[in-house]
């Protein structure tokens, strides 16, 4: 089983919420690798469909895993299911995310050189940093970075309380709609604002406020956490945390402008891994980083390279993982060069 919960059920019951159409494919085939009665292996891919102005629709699958059994023949069969549903819902291309180099090595041995093309910008981070997190928490806070450890610690010093923000249907269904639906609703909008200040203060898009709002709606809280950061009766800062199989990842984090000298967002982390340990979890994923330009990372405070230094703190030891990137698969050749066109007029704007 894949950790990835892009590829999930309930990642598909998020998209679907939130206006995309989803589609699921599991091809089984028999090997003589397996030994005797061990059952079947399943190339499985969830596929989400996006739509565009002019160019129409294309298909995206997420990074999915690949087994050490896999072989041209049954990929081969399985991008043909894949080529197939695309053709029949008229997507214009597919856009993957293999998982690795071999992953990528087998599908362009698989598809003609005129039929793939390096996408124009990656849907996932091409770099993420995960962390292991089954060592004790002194052995964790051990191995960060001294400013790090110390930003935890002030924080702590400083007063600031980190609160898990439930919607707990057990109460509600015993109480009625009652103050805890309010609440709730009450942190979600503190989390929303703090969602609009960062986007702001670094200059990045954020998604629509009713994506979050059907993102804590649709996904069960046993698998998505929120938490918020107080301060001096004021919420300064919140991450939302999801947890599949044996690993927790960090999807989104926002701050206020406010009392940035506390060092909320790194309780904040702080308390995700904690809690993720208890929960089981063995790894904790912080999400897409940049490394490749250092200097950047050592003296720009903001945007990628904030955010990178600041997530290399907790774990200077470990190495990132990169991944090859989006690549797009043609079914409509017309279609195709027309997105194309409006990318690269879209970039001279």
């Amino acid at each position: 089983m894949s950790d990835n919960f892009i590829q999930s059920e309930i990642w598909r019951k998020f998209q679907d919420s939130v206006g995309r159409k989803t589609f699921f494919i599991s091809f089984p085939s028999h090997s003589t690798l397996l030994p005797k009665g061990e059952g079947e292996i399943q190339f499985q891919a969830s596929i989400v469909e996006h739509q565009l102005p002019i160019a129409g629709r294309y298909f995206y699958i997420p990074r999915w895993p690949m087994t050490s059994h896999n072989s041209q023949l049954t990929t081969h069969n399985f991008f043909n299911e894949i080529v197939d549903l695309a053709k029949k819902e008229n997507a214009g291309w597919v856009r993957v995310e293999p998982e690795n180099q071999i992953m990528l090595e087998l599908i362009q041995a698989l598809i003609p050189e005129l039929k793939i093309k390096k996408a124009s910008h990656n849907m996932q981070p091409k770099e993420i940093f995960v962390m292991d997190i089954r060592k004790t928490e002194e052995e964790l806070l051990a191995e960060m970075k001294e400013k790090t450890r110390y930003n935890i610690k002030l924080s702590q010093k400083r007063g600031v309380i980190v609160k898990k923000i439930t919607n707990d249907q057990e109460t509600r269904n015993k109480q009625g709609s009652n103050s805890n639906d309010q609440n709730f609703k009450n942190y979600t909008e503190e989390f929303l604002k703090l969602i609009k200040q960062t986007s702001v203060r670094k200059g990045i898009k954020s998604h629509p406020e009713s994506y979050y709002q059907k993102m804590l709606e649709i996904i069960p809280q046993e698998n998505l956490k929120l938490y918020l950061a107080e301060y001096s009766g004021k919420v300064i800062a919140g991450t939302l945390v999801i947890y599949f199989g044996k690993t927790a990842t960090y999807l989104h984090g926002a701050s206020s402008d406010e009392f940035r000298n506390v060092m909320a967002p790194h309780l904040l982390q702080w308390q995700g891994i904690q809690d993720a340990k208890k929960a089981g979890m063995e790894k904790y994923d912080f999400g897409g980083i940049k490394t490749h330009n250092s200097q950047l990372i050592t003296h720009n405070s903001n945007g990628w390279a904030g955010i990178t230094k600041f997530k290399l703190g907790f774990s200077p030891n470990t190495k990132p993982t990169e991944f090859p990137g989006s690549y797009d698969i043609i079914i409509n050749p017309l279609k195709y060069v027309i997105y194309r066109t409006l990318q690269k007029i879209k970039s001279l704007i």
